[in-house]
């Protein structure tokens, strides 16, 4: 039933506003997830067998009850991780169904796995929000444990297709937040103008640390302080200077 999309493995849902895309949004929250993000807050949903299994028929049915709120505020559902593409076909199911009701739809993805999205997949998608977490391989590496070229490529893809994009990036004292990485994310992004709507700049913070701990993982960044609101609006003037919408 895993391999048809009809059962799914799910950590979480939550109903949020001005948060995961526009309006009041169902955040679906997958379990499993290619990278090891050193500063990931959901390290619980690293393994697809730690979540709650749901079939696509019942997430659905409470997708539903959500209509009317979606409605009234220009809402949806984003399917979030985790990676959402460790679970194609169950996601491919649930946003088939919620574009047959009319609902807004969006993604929340590393773009590692984005081979694994066919253009089929991604007609029912209405927005992706695309992490890019450094511009630089090398750190990329060191942030998430894998490659950076995969988000290229699948961001270069979004853009031919005229797929809209809100773009995220985490500012991580020390390791994303460099004049010359912020720089080296932003000539990505500029590949993609035709498309992106917005760019994210989203404060590191240690809120998952507990988690980590809970685990047993070792939490690699427990030294690192938060961002200063001085250092983050740097981090958004960089991109500011490009012509890119910030948030």
């Amino acid at each position: 039933m895993m391999r048809e999309g009809q059962l799914g493995s799910v950590h979480s849902w939550e109903l949020v506003t001005a948060v995961d895309g526009p309006g009041t949004r169902m955040t679906i929250f997958m379990n499993g997830c290619p990278l090891r993000c050193l500063y990931c807050h959901n390290p619980d949903t690293f393994h697809m067998r730690d979540g709650q299994p749901i079939m696509a028929a019942d997430l659905m049915n409470k997708i539903k009850r959500m209509r009317k709120i979606f409605r009234a505020t220009g809402g949806g559902i984003t399917i979030s991780g985790g990676e959402v593409l460790m679970q194609r076909a169950f996601a491919e199911n649930i946003l088939i169904s919620a574009k047959s009701l009319g609902i807004h739809t969006c993604i929340d993805t590393s773009g590692y796995l984005g081979k694994s999205a066919s253009d089929e997949f991604l007609e029912n998608v209405d927005l992706v929000l695309l992490d890019v977490k450094s511009g630089s391989e090398e750190v990329y590496k060191k942030l998430t444990g894998r490659e950076l070229q995969p988000t290229i490529d699948f961001g270069d893809r979004l853009s031919a297709l005229g797929k809209k994009i809100w773009v995220r990036f985490v500012s991580v004292p020390g390791y994303s937040d460099p004049v010359e990485n912020v720089e080296q994310v932003a000539d990505i992004v500029c590949r993609w103008k035709n498309v992106v709507e917005r760019v994210e700049v989203l404060p590191f913070h240690q809120m998952g640390t507990d988690k980590w701990e809970s685990l047993g993982l070792k939490y690699e960044l427990a030294g690192v302080e938060p961002p200063s609101k001085e250092d983050v609006e740097r981090v958004r003037d960089q991109f500011r200077a490009r012509g890119l919408e910030v948030y």
